[in-house]
């Protein structure tokens, strides 16, 4: 027997007394039962999200949440700056051409983040630009991006220009504080640091956003943000919400109201600096030049690296994830996002270890659980 472990960054984990939430018997979303379950929902969002704003609750996944924003907050043919340094960056830039909007697309090196002078630079060849766009922590490739740097960067330079931020993978990993940040649109998605199933979205805009939002006509209907804010001021829904997954987020909300968002964000920077110190201990070389606190990403071995992901899984129980599009069969993603703790990440190492070892690459065992170990005891000192 193998018992089945999920180290991808969405779907991550769902803790046991969740899932136990959501098999019980549905409740109605137009009665007061669930309209009280949304008022705690709703608040304990935007404590995560650090905003008095509301946050809102979509049946979608984060694309949904990108995309509502985007035909809530801009006409065809206004400008927008996309920060592509991605595969789901990428994705942000084909949408704003599907809404007849015009892309600047800035390409950056997968696994590099843009610098603030490169910024800066692309600010002032357009001044016209209405968004900007920026992925805080891009999946595919693992990278951060310093996401309250580059804001401010936008208002000194653009000061009417919607800073739009991609936080599907680092709400509930990275700091972000999107009032004190004067951030303008922040979205993310259940299945990541929420540690629910897949199926929500949450999106929350500044007051300036809701300004711009109502100077035009939205472009949706069931994407409507101006209808979801005002069925959020009554606790509720503008259409039928995913009913379970909602009374699943409610306990998974109350654990990180517990822990605390501060400790939620060293929790997972403890847990990234010890993966990857485990990783390069193994002599597996680190990928990119940003590293994200919600995913660690290395090459694959030379030597019988197409064998290793899918040995982790049949033989070991422990799944990860490979690349995507030219990072396909070169690296190889280990999730640390939301449901994780420092076992958890010793347990992966150690099965890393005994997979290594099969596929006959090179390294000293026991030493990349020991690397990891020695962050987790000295981060446990502090």
């Amino acid at each position: 027997m193998r018992k089945p472990r999920l180290f991808t960054p969405g779907p991550t984990p769902v803790p046991e007394h969740v899932l136990l939430r959501m098999a019980e018997p549905i409740i109605h979303h137009r009665h007061a039962e669930f309209i009280a379950l949304m008022e705690r929902v709703n608040r304990h969002l935007q404590t995560l999200f650090c905003t008095t704003q509301p946050v809102l609750t979509l049946t979608a996944s984060g694309t949904g949440a990108a995309e509502a924003a985007m035909t809530t907050l801009f006409k065809e043919g206004e400008k927008g700056i996309n920060i592509n340094n991605g595969k789901f960056a990428e994705r942000w830039g084909k949408m704003m051409k599907t809404f007849g909007m015009t892309a600047i697309d800035v390409e950056i090196p997968w696994g590099n983040a843009i610098e603030t002078e490169q910024l800066r630079d692309v600010l002032k060849q357009h001044p016209d630009a209405s968004s900007v766009w920026l992925v805080h922590s891009e999946t595919s490739t693992g990278t951060y991006t310093n996401i309250c740097e580059m804001a401010r960067t936008v208002r000194e330079t653009l000061p009417n220009a919607l800073v739009c931020i991609d936080g599907i993978t680092s709400i509930g990993a990275h700091e972000c504080r999107m009032d004190e940040w004067d951030i303008d649109v922040v979205m993310t998605g259940s299945q990541k640091g929420l540690m629910i199933p897949p199926g929500l979205a949450f999106v929350a805009l500044s007051e300036r956003a809701w300004q711009k939002a109502a100077s035009f006509k939205s472009r949706n209907f069931y994407f409507d943000l101006k209808k979801a804010r005002e069925a959020w001021q009554e606790h509720s829904t503008p259409w039928t919400p995913a009913v379970s997954l909602v009374c699943g987020l409610a306990p998974a909300l109350e654990m990180m109201m517990e822990e605390g968002i501060e400790n939620i964000w060293h929790r997972h920077a403890t847990l990234s600096r010890g993966l990857r110190s485990g990783f390069e201990a193994l002599n597996l070389k680190l990928y990119g030049t940003s590293p994200s606190h919600a995913v660690s990403v290395a090459y694959l071995p030379e030597k019988g690296g197409k064998d290793f992901v899918k040995l982790l899984k049949k033989d070991l129980g422990i799944t990860v994830i490979g690349g995507q599009d030219q990072l396909k069969d070169v690296i190889f993603r280990t999730s640390h996002l939301g449901y994780y703790d420092e076992a958890d990440m010793l347990g992966a190492l150690g099965a890393m270890e005994h997979a290594l070892h099969r596929i006959g690459h090179e390294f000293e065992a026991g030493k990349g659980v020991y690397a990891a170990q020695r962050v987790f005891l000295e981060a446990a000192r502090r």
